[in-house]
C-alpha cells in the first residue's frame, strides 16, 4: 500500500490561481447526449457517439452527417447506450472503428460490450460489426457502465468497466464489474494478464476495486495509463492502475453515500491491501472525460491535464509533474453545461462535448498567447 500523497490534502480549486481565459467556438449544436469523439486522419473531421445509439460524422464546412449505418443495437436506458469510440492503431489499413456500448441481457439488465466494424470509404457505413468482449454477468439496471476505451500504442486495448451500482462486485474477481480490462488490439486476452490461469478469476482483468470510471488516457510523458472514476458523494479519484492491484471500492473510499451515511462496506479511506489514488476530491465534481496536453500549439498548456465535470459543469485544469497532479482551477463554467468528453485535436485545440439533450461540440483555445 502506498502512503497518502500530501497532495491529497488539497481538494478545491480555490487554493490555486485560476487559469487564463479561453476562447470558445461552438462547432455543432443539437447533439442528443453526445458521449465521445475520435479524430479521423487527413483532416476528415471526427466521429461522434450519441448515447441513444447513433454514430455521426462531423467535418468542418460540411457539418453533421446522417447516422452511420451498421452500429450495433444498444441498450439506451439511464446511463446506458452508445458510449466510447476509438480508431484502431492500424486504422489507415484496417478501417476498424471500435465502440463500447450497453448491451441488453436478461431480466431487463445490461452490461458493457466492446466490438469493431470497418468504416466505409464514404464514411456512411460501419461494415461487419463484431462484438469481441462482453461484461459478465450483466447486472446493470441503468447505472455505472464505465466504457472508456484506450489503445496504448504497445499492442493493447484497455477497457474501463463500472460496477453496475452493485458495489461488492468490484472486489469479486469472478465478475467483470468494477474492473480495468486489458486485451490485445485484436480483442484477445494477453497471456501475461495478472489473473490468467487463476481459478475463480476472469483472465481479462488487469486491476479491480473501481466504482464508475469515466475518463481514461495515456500519459504521454510517462507512457502510463491514467484512469479517473466517480466516487459516490465525494471521493472522485485519479488512479494510475497497476497490474493486479486493488483500488479499494467499496471497502476503501474517500466518499460517503448519497444519503449522507457511510458506505456500508467501507472501512475507511486507507485500508490495507488497497491502493491510494494519486488525487481525490472531497466534494465530487462528477468527473468525466480527460485529456493530457502535449501539443506544440499552446505552450502555456504543456503538462496540463484537462478533466470534464458533469455536476459542476466545467473543465478542471490540472498540472502534471511525474505521477503527481495539482488542481490549477476551472474553465468553461460560465457556459453552464455538463461536460462529457474532452480531447486534444490534431490542431492542438481542445474539443469538448456537452452532455445535454441539445448537446454541443466546442473548440477551445487560450484567449491569449504566452
Amino acid at each position: 500500500m502506498r502512503h497518502i500523497p500530501l497532495l491529497l490534502l488539497f481538494f478545491t480549486s480555490t487554493l490555486f490561481a485560476a487559469p487564463a481565459a479561453v476562447n470558445v467556438t461552438v462547432l455543432q449544436t443539437k447533439l442528443d447526449h453526445p458521449w465521445s469523439l475520435a479524430f479521423l486522419p487527413e483532416n476528415q473531421g471526427m466521429l461522434i457517439t450519441l448515447r441513444g445509439g447513433q454514430l455521426r460524422h462531423w467535418q468542418e464546412g460540411k457539418g453533421l452527417s446522417e447516422p452511420i449505418n451498421g452500429v450495433p443495437k444498444v441498450w439506451a436506458h439511464g446511463q446506458g447506450g452508445l458510449l466510447d469510440v476509438a480508431l484502431a492503431p492500424d486504422f489507415a489499413q484496417s478501417r476498424r472503428v471500435w465502440l463500447s456500448y450497453a448491451e441488453a441481457g436478461q431480466d431487463d439488465k445490461a452490461g458493457t460490450a466492446v466490438g469493431y466494424g470497418r468504416l466505409s470509404k464514404d464514411l456512411r457505413q460501419l461494415e461487419d460489426f463484431r462484438t469481441v468482449f462482453r461484461q459478465q454477468p450483466k447486472l446493470s439496471t441503468g447505472n455505472h457502465f464505465g466504457g472508456r476505451l484506450v489503445f496504448d500504442g504497445k499492442g493493447y486495448l484497455w477497457v474501463a468497466l463500472g460496477e453496475n451500482n452493485q458495489r461488492m462486485t468490484a472486489q469479486e474477481l469472478d465478475k467483470l464489474q468494477g474492473k480495468l480490462v486489458r486485451l490485445t488490439d485484436q480483442g484477445q486476452v494477453p497471456n501475461d494478464n495478472p489473473f490468467v490461469g487463476k481459478p475463480g478469476a476472469r483472465p481479462e482483468i488487469w486491476s479491480y476495486g473501481i466504482r464508475n470510471p469515466q475518463g481514461m488516457a495515456m500519459n504521454p510523458w510517462s507512457e502510463t495509463l491514467w484512469l479517473n472514476e466517480h466516487g459516490p458523494r465525494g471521493g472522485d479519484e485519479i488512479n494510475i492502475p497497476q497490474k493486479g492491484k486493488n483500488y479499494g471500492w467499496p471497502v476503501a473510499t474517500w466518499g460517503i453515500n448519497y444519503s449522507g451515511l457511510k458506505i456500508p462496506e467501507a472501512k475507511g479511506g486507507v485500508v490495507d491491501g488497497t491502493e491510494q489514488p494519486i488525487f481525490y476530491w472531497e466534494k465530487s465534481p462528477a468527473i468525466s472525460g480527460m485529456a493530457f496536453y502535449n501539443a506544440a500549439q499552446f505552450p502555456q498548456w504543456q503538462h496540463k491535464l484537462f478533466i470534464g465535470a458533469l455536476k459542476e459543469k466545467n473543465v478542471i485544469v490540472m498540472s502534471v509533474n511525474g505521477d503527481k497532479v495539482r488542481e490549477d482551477g476551472r474553465i468553461l463554467g460560465d457556459r453552464d453545461q455538463r461536460i462529457r468528453d474532452v480531447r486534444v485535436g490534431p490542431d492542438g485545440y481542445l474539443y469538448v462535448l456537452t452532455d445535454e439533450s441539445d448537446g454541443e461540440l466546442w473548440k477551445v483555445g487560450p484567449a491569449t498567447t504566452p
